[in-house]
């Protein structure tokens, strides 16, 4: 067998594998985590049963590798926007409308889906967190992009980058049963005006005040 022809045989496994996370991450998406089945996966990624089971022995399996591509894929995305805009005078507003279509378009709808799974499964769990945390990582990344614009305290942003993220996923859920364009909208005008007015003074949040990460937990 030629060098040519086993790295011909990765790739083609490496292709077998994305199709197959794709299709599991558009199956999470349009139809639960409940609903979703190895068979359904198979056709949607238009692999064989025998193919997909090679790879990824049980549904969590697959799930668990799905989850891990998406994150991933995010993460590299969020690492190319920081590089690309690391030099830019890049707005607050900017980062906002970023972060809302980063969460918006797919990502957190598919979260909300394994989420309760990650609940009740101590090892799905398990598996998931260093990726998770991972993806938080790189959203910390483009958030000191405007720490250092503004001047403003990293661990303060970081308590704005939360309370965002915290808003965009209680925003996202609400999308689900509220179809309101204009109501998201004015939303998300108040709290980019919110912060445009936080940032310009410097922030100002007294994290002492705050109750400390041990006592949190």
């Amino acid at each position: 067998m030629t060098g040519r022809t086993v790295r011909t045989q990765v790739e083609k496994s490496a292709e077998t594998r994305r199709r197959i996370m794709e299709a599991t991450v558009r199956l999470l998406q349009w139809q639960g985590y409940s609903r979703l089945t190895t068979p359904a996966i198979a056709k949607e990624a238009d692999v064989s049963r025998g193919a997909l089971t090679h790879h990824y022995a049980t549904k969590e399996d697959v799930v668990v590798a799905a989850v891990e591509y998406q994150l991933k894929e995010a993460i590299e995305t969020t690492r190319r926007y920081v590089e690309q805009n690391a030099d830019k005078d890049i707005s607050v507003d900017e980062i906002i409308d970023y972060l809302w279509r980063l969460m918006a378009d797919g990502l957190f709808y598919v979260t909300l889906e394994w989420l309760p799974e990650m609940r009740h499964n101590a090892l799905f769990k398990t598996r998931l967190i260093p990726v998770v945390q991972g993806f938080h990582s790189s959203l910390n990344e483009i958030w000191a992009i405007i720490s250092r614009r503004y001047h403003a305290d990293p661990r303060q942003a970081e308590v704005v980058l939360n309370a965002t993220m915290c808003l965009f996923r209680g925003m996202v859920a609400q999308t689900i049963v509220r179809k309101d364009t204009e109501y998201f909208d004015e939303l998300l005008s108040f709290w980019r005006q919110l912060l445009r007015q936080m940032f310009a003074n410097g922030l100002g949040i007294d994290i002492s005040a705050c109750s400390t990460r041990e006592e949190r937990s």
